[in-house]
């Protein structure tokens, strides 16, 4: 995957993992310091650097074991973080949402259904949500002026089209990587951009942080396998 050598020894590569993890957060606590920062900005700094981290697991190959394990403690902080302050911010975004849990969720199926063997397709769903849906929502919420309503959600224009194009984005470029450039990956990673953008629309309660990354996942695992 890389001409780089990655190195060797299990508790060096989860060092590794873990390194960048503290950098993330220790971002993300800095940039919450600063004045009119929303806890929306916060969440979606979080979002995108954590989900970054399938890329270094990937290089690094972390077994599924591990990922599941870090899965299941992010969804038990997850669940207690609902009872108790224990990750405070990044739930409070004046709306009744789950999507920290399906984030977790999402990560942990995702690894279970292909990391050992497809690790592509993890990556794909995993990244499409956290860069996709995360973008898209930083676009929303600063440029949005286009407004409209979906099964009673409002979205924009604006953070849609940033959905579709940074989803193809991911899946042309891993896909790319994987298989090699082709002109048939052009309307294989639009199909599934466009159905990773039908699905961040129907968001109630963060749901999106889990039906766009497995149905990303599983779309590119049908039409992307040669």
């Amino acid at each position: 995957m890389s001409p780089l050598r990655p190195p060797a020894g299990l508790p060096l590569q989860i060092s590794i993992v873990s390194l960048w993890l503290v950098c993330v957060a220790g971002l993300a606590y800095g940039v919450s310091r600063r004045p009119n920062i929303s806890n929306e900005t916060v969440r979606k700094i979080v979002h995108i650097g954590t989900g970054n981290v399938i890329l270094l697991a990937w290089w690094l190959g972390i077994p599924a074991w591990v990922g599941l394990v870090a899965s299941a403690l992010f969804v038990g902080v997850t669940l207690t973080s609902y009872l108790l302050p224990v990750i405070p911010g990044i739930d409070s975004i004046g709306r009744q949402s789950y999507g920290t849990l399906f984030y977790a969720l999402s990560i942990g199926i995702l690894i279970a259904l292909f990391w050992s063997q497809q690790p592509q397709f993890t990556a794909i769903g995993i990244l499409t949500m956290t860069w996709g849906d995360g973008l898209a929502a930083l676009v929303g919420i600063r440029y949005g002026r286009r407004r409209f309503e979906v099964a009673g959600g409002c979205k924009s224009v604006e953070g849609s089209l940033t959905m579709l194009l940074v989803s193809f984005a991911v899946c042309l470029g891993l896909a790319a990587w994987v298989y090699g450039v082709s002109l048939s990956l052009l309307p294989l990673s639009l199909a599934i951009a466009l159905l990773a953008t039908a699905l961040e629309t129907l968001s109630w309660y963060g749901i999106d942080n889990l039906t766009v990354p497995l149905g990303t996942a599983l779309a590119a695992a049908w039409l992307l396998q040669p």
